[in-house]
């Protein structure tokens, strides 16, 4: 079984909502180019109604300005597929939801969209939570759409997992 299957997601998902319940936490999505699926993933749980709030899925930049406050300078500055704006996502999902702990993930999926300095398969991430806490990441996939898509949100699941697991509050 591929660790980027649907079963193994969603198995992914349930780990991230009992580490949330047992912290008395709750969690929040922004998400550009895996467009729901985390979500989807994070509400396949039975129950996870106690742990998600809800999600924002911002795929154009007017989204991620009108629907999580982005700056549109710091989408001039720094372009949509950046930690820059995967941070000022996830801080944008916080502040408009009543999560403790956010995740989003903006990039580039392709199969088209790539460029020189950002090609197909690079996905920034961002987790915010508790006490100002903000953390972001890069990384470069390999294959298709699905593929990359699928390994992003293992990454935004895992990133959170193991964020939440040690900031117990």
């Amino acid at each position: 079984m591929s660790a980027c299957d649907q079963a193994s997601l969603e198995g992914l998902a349930a780990k991230v909502g009992r580490q949330l319940l047992a912290n008395g936490q709750r969690l929040v999505t922004a998400e550009s180019c895996t467009g729901g699926w985390v979500g989807q993933c994070l509400t396949a749980i039975a129950g996870s109604s106690r742990w998600f709030d809800r999600g924002f899925i911002s795929y154009s930049n007017e989204a991620k300005v009108e629907i999580l406050g982005v700056a549109a300078d710091t989408l001039a500055a720094h372009g949509a597929v950046s930690e820059a704006i995967a941070a000022a996502m996830a801080l944008g999902a916080l502040e408009r939801s009543r999560a403790d702990w956010a995740l989003a993930i903006t990039g580039v999926a392709g199969p088209d969209g790539g460029s020189a300095t950002k090609a197909v398969g690079t996905v920034c991430f961002a987790w915010a939570g508790p006490e100002g806490f903000v953390a972001t990441a890069t990384c470069h996939f390999d294959g298709d759409r699905r593929r990359v898509r699928a390994q992003s949100v293992a990454h935004a699941l895992t990133g959170i997992l193991q964020r939440a697991g040690h900031r117990l509050v």
